[in-house]
């Protein structure tokens, strides 16, 4: 029989972190620490990182939930839950326990290297220019931009500093977070930002505005990518019908959001057969959920820019088992995160 433990921590930023939607300066994870044996010492943990403006399950009673799925693995494999769970952020907490369970075989970590994108969160235009600068000199040749919550003329002089500062030796990409409701609203920021050769733009529009994410997709002279678009949407015929009518250029898969780790690869699937380019996210996981996610990106040898977190963004992480070289991501340890880990985790169950 096996035996589950769940631990709960509240991760502080180091910095508030600024969206279009508001702004983060703590959330909540939870880990589930699964033991196959119940008198075995050897275990495997999943993050579960839902986003409280974002995630659809995030309600008061989420953690109850939590327990009740804790105690259904100790009769029921994580695999088996995974068919009928509709939480995606508990999903790619089993998905990434089922997957260790396994015991799939590891890639050479020191020797795959993950290429990312420098992340700029939102700020006055001094601290904006300061975290460019930061970035460039750590060597990152992509830069990702929140746009979308200050003024807009603000924005587009922060990345014409950003090209000042580079050149067009570096790529681009700016994420709006569903900022614009309207297609001309969309349309003329759009065409305002073109000539900085942007390589993309995630979520111009709000989610769920289907018909106006489609029109601009057709005529954005900007590449459109999906992200919150993605969320809630379960079966394979929605994915269809969704990614058929709105054509966007790039999806942005982010498990936590988008049905775990199988759900995404079943949006890699489709991405393909829509002639869709893609790329992995991080989600504002601890250091547990980044490295299960480098993890998983590792064996498909990414040549774009990926979505990683650097690892710095909480004050109270986890223990880094990975590192940053010149815009390149690196998992530096084959030990897995473990119990002892979770040190400052309060114990909710078992």
């Amino acid at each position: 029989m096996a035996k589950v433990k769940v631990f709960r921590q509240e991760l502080k930023f180091a910095h508030p972190a600024i969206t279009s939607r508001g702004i983060y300066r703590s959330r909540n994870v939870w880990f589930l620490v699964y033991y196959p044996q119940d008198d075995s010492a050897v275990h495997h943990i999943g993050e579960i990182a839902p986003l409280y403006d974002l995630s659809p399950e995030y309600h008061p009673g989420f953690e109850e939930e939590i327990i009740s799925c804790a105690q259904s693995m100790e009769e029921i494999s994580p695999a088996t839950l995974l068919q009928d769970c509709r939480a995606s952020s508990i999903r790619f907490a089993l998905d990434c326990i089922s997957r260790q369970n396994q015991s799939l075989p590891h890639a050479p970590f020191d020797e795959v290297p993950i290429p990312v994108n420098g992340l700029i969160w939102m700020g006055t235009k001094e601290q904006m220019t300061a975290r460019m600068k930061e970035k460039l000199q750590a060597g990152f040749r992509c830069i990702k931009l929140k746009i979308g919550g200050i003024d807009f003329e603000e924005e587009l002089s922060i990345l014409q500093e950003l090209r000042n500062l580079a050149g067009t030796d570096i790529t681009i990409r700016l994420d709006a977070n569903g900022a614009w409701q309207d297609y001309d609203t969309a349309m003329k920021r759009l065409e305002a930002l073109a000539p900085f050769g942007i390589h993309s733009i995630e979520q111009p529009v709000l989610a769920g505005l289907t018909e106006t994410s489609a029109k601009v997709c057709r005529q954005s002279p900007v590449p459109i990518a999906l992200d919150e678009e993605l969320i809630g949407i379960w079966s394979k015929q929605e994915r269809e019908v969704l990614l058929a009518t709105i054509r966007p250029q790039y999806l942005v898969l982010k498990p936590t959001l988008h049905g775990g780790l199988s759900g995404a690869e079943e949006w890699i699937r489709l991405a393909k057969q829509y002639a869709a380019g893609y790329w992995v996210t991080s989600a504002l996981e601890s250091n547990v959920g980044l490295r299960a996610l480098a993890e998983w990106i590792l064996p498909t040898r990414p040549l774009l820019a990926q979505g990683l977190g650097t690892g710095d963004l909480y004050l109270n992480n986890m223990p880094r088992n990975h590192r940053l070289h010149k815009g390149y991501f690196y998992l530096v340890s084959h030990s897995p995160y473990s119990v002892s880990d979770l040190k400052g985790s309060l114990p909710v169950y078992g």
